[in-house]
């Protein structure tokens, strides 16, 4: 296998100074915890400065250290990548890695599904050829040019996944991309503590388009209020559009979506001349949300050059990345056949993705007969809503009107944000409400029954994820106190 980056490709690209012998790296890393030998370590600085970590890294067997100086301890024969900026050389890093390469890049933002629509195309693309994207949600100004870093010269395909929290951020990661395919999921109330309006956020999304190569597609959610403004951009820098949605001003249209406690079957058709073409496919995860992330995943798969026959039968085992919605079994008791069925959403919330993940639970139907209080209920464990803005208050409360609250049994909340949710439920669905995820943590063992349905959802900041754990843990708790009694 050819390296990644030999020293002196990553002088070129950088224009850096080498120290030290050559070397050849056969990947990048930013942490020294999750480092492989061979690797280029990039000293970073964020929350900790890198260059505190080089000698660690070295240590471990890193090939070489992209550095802006020569820290403390390192030898004078070390291998080193001097520059002005580490992370203007990480973006120099990415972009000559770009450069290189002649794969189909798609890039993805929008205020809910990036994470999942990469992974469904990472999904459905690596049967059909060299596919490179992102372990994690890279997706800000230092991990889309390390995603590009990363990349092998002999990718086929590439996904990219591109966020924002502030305007003026998309842009400049998309011409570093470069893509033939840019995707915007959706636009929802996200990050509106840095915008005035929804409209400033489709603005900021839609400026993915602006990186788009000569001739390139441009897919979008085309039943949102903000469609028309995404069109709009699309057509100042695409060749190609492609709306997807239920709406008929969609090119790629969703005409019935079934869910089921285990799926999300899709028939559709796509416009065109002389006649419409018409498609079925099914996911391997309930969502009415997912359905259509796979309408926009499906038209970039072919427009990228895949076979469609094949990526609908491919994206049948597509499952959602943990934390955003993923669904398990979980024992309650060792002995006996007792368990629940988790939703694990713990890891973004707004109320976009709010709506999506209730439509989930209230698909997935709880068991009766099985529990001490005797019926299965649907319970959903919410934590803070973040970066809101000024109504943040009222995008909370407005939670209780969803239509499909009806068929939810109780919610419990978690978080100063969250208290409005749980003042504006009718008192027959109010659970608990705690000021933190650690003492919502402290009830676990009262949230939920044998026969129960639960969803865990909350932006990463609620820290709702701990709750997730402890539920987990319930039933190896269970199983020490039952081993401990028999003794």
């Amino acid at each position: 296998m050819s390296a990644l980056w030999t020293s002196l490709d990553a002088q070129a690209a950088t224009g850096g100074q080498l120290r030290g012998a050559s070397w050849s790296a056969n990947g990048v890393s930013i942490d020294t915890r999750t480092l492989q030998a061979g690797d280029l370590f990039v000293a970073l600085s964020d929350v900790r400065d890198g260059h505190d970590f080089v000698v660690d890294a070295l240590t471990k067997g890193a090939a070489a250290a992209l550095v802006s100086r020569v820290p403390t301890g390192v030898s004078s024969d070390a291998p080193l990548l001097i520059v002005d900026d580490v992370l203007a050389a990480l973006s120099d890093l990415g972009k000559a890695g770009r450069a290189r390469t002649e794969a189909k890049v798609i890039a993805i933002t929008g205020s809910a599904g990036k994470t999942s629509t990469k992974e469904m195309l990472r999904h459905v693309l690596t049967g059909q050829g060299r596919t490179h994207a992102a372990e994690a949600s890279y997706n800000n100004h230092w991990g889309v040019p390390l995603t590009l870093a990363r990349m092998p010269a002999d990718t086929e395909f590439a996904i990219i996944e591109i966020g924002m929290s502030h305007p003026g951020e998309i842009a400049p990661l998309s011409l570093l991309a470069r893509p033939h395919i840019a995707i915007v999921t959706t636009v929802a109330p996200a990050h509106l503590e840095s915008f005035d309006d929804i409209e400033g956020i489709a603005r900021e999304k839609s400026a993915i388009f602006q990186g788009l190569e000569p001739g390139g597609v441009a897919i979008f959610n085309a039943d949102l209020p903000a469609s028309k403004l995404l069109r709009t951009a699309a057509l100042a820098h695409a060749k190609t559009l492609w709306g997807f949605g239920v709406s008929d001003k969609a090119e790629i249209v969703a005409d019935q979506i079934i869910l089921d406690e285990a799926t999300s079957i899709v028939r559709g058709h796509i416009k065109s001349v002389p006649k419409a073409q018409p498609f079925l496919f099914k996911i391997g995860a309930p969502g009415r949300h997912f359905a259509m992330n796979a309408l926009a995943a499906m038209i970039a798969a072919r427009s990228a050059g895949a076979d469609w026959d094949i990526a609908a039968c491919d994206i049948a085992g597509w499952q959602p990345p943990k934390g955003r919605g993923t669904r398990e079994t979980l024992p309650l008791d060792p002995v006996e056949d007792l368990t629940i069925e988790l939703i694990d959403d713990a890891f973004n919330a707004n109320p976009a993705s709010m709506a999506a993940a209730f439509e989930v639970l209230v698909a997935i139907p709880p068991r009766d007969g099985v529990g001490r209080i005797g019926k299965g209920r649907r319970i959903a464990i919410l934590g803070d809503m973040l970066e809101l803005g000024p109504e943040e208050a009222a995008h909370h409360a407005a939670l209780a009107d969803h239509p499909v609250m009806q068929f939810i049994h109780r919610v419990d909340c978690v978080g100063s944000r969250m208290k409005a949710l749980f003042e504006a439920l009718p008192q027959e669905k109010r659970g608990r409400w705690t000021a933190t995820a650690e003492d919502m943590v402290s009830h676990a063992h009262h949230l939920v029954d044998a026969g129960d349905v639960v969803l865990v959802k909350g932006s990463k900041g609620s820290k709702v994820s701990l709750v997730v754990d402890a539920l987990r843990k319930l039933g190896n708790a269970r199983g020490k106190t039952r081993q401990k009694d028999a003794v």
